[in-house]
């Protein structure tokens, strides 16, 4: 959910992650100080889709057909090994990252009205934000403190739909990978 401040979150605004509790460890007191999205109360996370339809649009079709689509797509795991760079963010590397390209891009096939970051960019880049909109001293503190100890792997057989409430972000509902074998 990067490129995103406390101040811009918008109540009943939606997002589709997956959670990476594995990260936690390694990045938590990072991202606390240094990532917006976990001060409003996300989870070490790689977005699957931002924003993705308003609150008041998700009933219960909408549930349905996201079961549907993402119940067809199988669970997997995540190797995370190193970081990268936006300009403005530092992030680790999700590997491989295909399964999560195929799950934003089920999703944004089936909702073309909700496409990812609101279509600000050409490319999806799957990641997982540590530090965004800091000086370059700072990153490279993160960096060095990471550097070693970064190699874990995380089982994604879920993707959450959470809500902003005004305040913090919530998790509305989970969605099984892997149920439907079509």
């Amino acid at each position: 959910m990067a490129d995103d401040s406390t101040s811009t979150f918008k109540t009943g605004q939606t997002g589709l992650i997956v959670r990476i509790p594995e990260a936690e460890p390694f990045v938590g007191g990072w991202r606390e100080r240094f990532d917006p999205s976990a001060q409003a109360g996300v989870p070490a996370h790689v977005t699957v889709l931002f924003p993705f339809l308003d609150e008041s649009r998700i009933d219960a079709l909408v549930h349905s057909a996201l079961a549907d689509v993402l119940g067809s797509h199988p669970a997997f795991d995540l190797r995370f090994e190193r970081c990268g760079r936006f300009p403005e963010a530092l992030y680790l590397v999700p590997d491989p990252d295909t399964p999560l390209r195929q799950l934003t891009e089920a999703i944004t096939d089936r909702w073309p009205e909700a496409p990812p970051y609101e279509g600000r960019f050409t490319e999806i880049l799957p990641h997982l934000t540590i530090a965004q909109g800091q000086e370059e001293a700072v990153i490279e503190e993160i960096e060095a403190d990471l550097a070693g100890k970064l190699q874990f792997t995380s089982r994604i057989s879920s993707v959450e739909l959470i809500v902003h409430d005004g305040t913090k972000w919530q998790e509305r509902a989970s969605f099984a990978l892997g149920i439907n074998r079509s």
